[in-house]
């Protein structure tokens, strides 16, 4: 298949529903080999499913290994798998529960950086010095404060700053790989399952879009487009950078 990405790999965590999935079918549209990296199977066949826990180091080199074997090469990484934990505050956030999300949210995501140099590293014929590109997708919750969920929240901001120093690292040892996160408003993903359970797909949409100044969520291809563009070329300039998707929401005032 031709397209810009012709050629290249691109493993997308939590690649089997919402922005995850959204990401890998731009991916693949524009010629990436894609890995879709879940622990629920794929549901619309796009790239090769690989079953995956992004909290299990034993597990990324698995992955790894994986990739390179039977691919040859790694270029593109989407750290996007993650949960929303609940919503417990400061005060009602058990230790299991702070823990289980930063194992998914944070730990997943440093996880995933380390072992996409790793590969990067080991791709194409500059070796060691080749070229890839990690997006990670981290959340408004990871650039404003909010009083609940604690545990999404601080995991979030943790992605936000990780992205920022994995960045730095690979400029200073010269290894053109880019980094980035990525922070989405309100997205029509499985995330909001118990809203839309609550108050129904299209009240709750439109409910929660209306917090948004633009006047609606975004949907999952939103985000994914915010992903390819990261993922290419056409960012060559961008690393270390947040990139906001969120409709307005952390400009000012929410729209009332």
């Amino acid at each position: 298949m031709s397209g810009e990405l012709s050629g290249q790999v691109a493993i997308v965590t939590g690649g089997a529903s919402g922005i995850g999935a959204a990401s890998a079918a731009l991916l693949a549209g524009q010629g990436a080999r894609v890995i879709v990296a879940d622990l629920q199977d794929a549901k619309d066949g796009t790239g090769r499913f690989v079953s995956h826990d992004v909290a299990s180091e034993e597990s990324w080199k698995s992955l790894l290994a994986d990739v390179l074997g039977r691919e040859g090469r790694l270029d593109i990484v989407v750290n996007n798998a993650g949960i929303s934990g609940g919503f417990a505050n400061a005060e009602t956030t058990t230790v299991e529960s702070w823990q289980h999300v930063q194992a998914i949210n944070s730990e997943g995501v440093f996880l995933g950086c380390k072992y996409a140099i790793q590969g990067m590293k080991k791709s194409g014929p500059d070796k060691p010095a080749s070229k890839g590109s990690i997006v990670n997708i981290s959340s408004i919750a990871g650039l404003i404060g909010s009083a609940g969920p604690t545990a999404y929240t601080a995991s979030k901001g943790a992605v936000r700053l990780l992205s920022k120093s994995v960045a730095l690292y690979c400029a200073e040892q010269r290894y053109n790989i880019r980094c980035n996160s990525v922070h989405p408003g309100g997205v029509d993903t499985p995330i909001f399952n118990p809203l839309w359970q609550a108050m129904g797909h299209e009240q709750g949409k439109a409910f929660v879009g209306s917090r948004h100044p633009i006047g609606r969520m975004a949907e999952p291809v939103d985000l994914g487009e915010v992903v390819l563009w990261l993922a290419s070329d056409r960012s060559s300039f961008v690393t270390g950078a947040e990139i906001v998707a969120d409709g307005g929401l952390t400009s000012g005032l929410m729209k009332r």
